[in-house]
C-alpha cells in the first residue's frame, strides 16, 4: 500500500474527501485537515491522475506527539531523532527516478521553515544519501524530503512526489492556480452536454479545466483586457470553433452576442478590485447580464473576496446554496454556488 499526503487550497475538504474517494475505490482516508490529506490506496502516485492537489507527497513515517502540550520544534526534531535511531529504511528513500541526482531536507512547522539544530541536520542529510545514493544540494535539488509538523499534534516524513515553482511564480497576476479552476468547475456540476459561460475568464484557467477535465464541448468566455484577450486566444487556438467561443469584450454585451437562456452553467471569478476597479453597481450589472443568460434552474458557482458588498445585491432570482470560505494564495475568498430560481 502507498501512504499519500496531499495539500490543497484550505476550505475544500469536504470536496477534496469526496473527490479521492470517488477515484480510489480502496482508498482509506487516516486524516481530513484544513488544507491537507493523509490517504493510503494501492494506486501507485504515475496513476493517481488528481486535479485537485498543490503538491503530493510520499509519506515515510507518521509520529503522533499527543496532546500534552507538544512543543513543535521539539516534536520536529524527535521525530528526526527516532528516523535516524529505526533501523528499517523505506523504499521511498530508496527509490527515485533516474534522473535525479540531488535532494534537500526540509522542515516545517505549519507551512513555515523552521531552524533545526545542526547536527540533526547534518545527520539526517547523510543517512537520506546513504540509502538514496543522491548527493545533498540545499539550493537547486531534484527532490525533497520534508519533516512537517501539523498543529493537530502529529509530524511526518516524506518525500515530495511534485516538484514545481509556486504558482505565484508561474501565472500572470489574478490568474487563478489550476486546482481552483478545477475545483470551481467541480463544484458547478459539470457534465459533458452543458454549455458553459465565464464571463471574467480572464488568461483562461477556468475554461482551460472544463476543456480539459470536465470534457466540455460548448464553452462560451469573454474578457475585455486585452493583454489577457491575446493570450486567451492563442491558448485555445487548436480548439474547434463550437467547442469554445472567445469574445473580447464587456460582458454587459454579451446578452446581445448569447442567445437568452441558453446556458447551462457560469463558472467565473470576476474581479476583485486588485487589477481591476470595481464601479459601485457592477454586481447589480453583473447578476442582471447572468439572469438572461442563465437558464431556469442553471448553476452558477463564483469566486469572490468582497463578501459583503457583493451578498448584498444578490438578487432574488439566485438561490444561496452554498459558500464555501476558503484561503487562495494567503487571501481569504468565499466561493459562492447559486441555482436560478424557475420563473414559474
Amino acid at each position: 500500500m502507498n501512504l499519500f499526503y496531499a495539500v490543497f487550497i484550505p476550505g475544500l475538504q469536504n470536496l477534496i474527501a469526496q473527490a479521492v474517494k470517488e477515484r480510489l475505490s480502496d482508498v482509506k482516508i487516516y486524516k481530513l485537515l484544513d488544507g491537507a490529506v493523509l490517504f493510503e490506496t494501492e494506486t501507485g502516485y504515475d496513476k493517481l491522475n488528481f486535479f485537485c492537489f498543490n503538491n503530493i507527497f510520499a509519506v515515510i513515517s507518521v509520529m503522533e506527539h499527543g496532546d500534552n502540550g507538544v512543543q513543535p520544534k521539539s516534536a520536529l526534531e524527535k521525530h528526526i531523532r527516532f528516523t535516524l535511531d529505526d533501523n528499517a529504511v523505506s523504499e521511498v528513500i530508496c527509490n527515485n527516478n533516474k534522473k535525479f541526482h540531488a535532494f534537500r531536507v526540509v522542515f516545517s512547522l505549519e507551512n513555515i521553515p523552521a531552524s533545526i539544530n545542526e547536527k540533526l541536520r547534518t545527520d539526517i542529510e547523510s543517512r537520506i544519501s546513504r540509502f538514496s545514493g543522491l548527493k545533498v544540494n540545499r539550493s537547486l535539488p531534484d527532490t525533497e524530503f520534508w519533516f512537517l509538523f501539523r498543529k493537530e499534534n502529529f509530524s511526518v516524513f516524506m518525500k515530495r512526489l511534485t516538484l514545481r515553482p509556486s504558482w505565484e511564480k508561474t501565472l500572470h497576476k489574478g490568474e487563478l492556480p489550476p486546482p481552483a479552476a478545477w475545483a470551481l468547475c467541480r463544484l458547478a456540476r459539470l457534465v459533458h452536454s452543458d454549455t458553459v459561460l465565464d464571463p471574467f475568464c480572464g488568461y483562461g484557467s477556468i475554461p482551460q479545466a472544463a476543456l480539459k477535465h470536465f470534457h466540455i464541448t460548448k464553452f462560451i468566455a469573454c474578457d475585455n483586457g486585452r493583454e489577457a484577450a491575446l493570450y486567451t486566444v492563442n491558448r485555445f487556438k487548436k480548439r474547434k470553433t463550437e467547442d469554445f467561443i472567445f469574445y473580447e469584450s464587456d460582458f454587459s454585451q454579451l446578452p446581445s452576442l448569447i442567445a437568452e437562456k441558453s446556458v447551462d452553467a457560469i463558472v467565473t471569478d470576476p474581479p476583485w478590485g486588485q487589477y481591476r476597479e470595481i464601479k459601485p453597481d457592477f454586481y447589480e450589472k453583473m447578476f442582471d447580464v447572468f439572469d438572461k443568460l442563465l437558464k431556469e434552474d442553471g448553476r452558477l458557482v463564483m469566486l469572490c473576496a468582497n463578501t459583503e458588498t457583493f451578498q448584498d445585491r444578490i438578487p432574488a432570482s439566485f438561490e444561496l446554496v452554498d459558500r464555501i470560505n476558503i484561503l487562495l494564495s494567503g487571501k481569504k475568498a468565499v466561493i459562492f454556488q447559486f441555482k436560478k430560481r424557475s420563473s414559474a
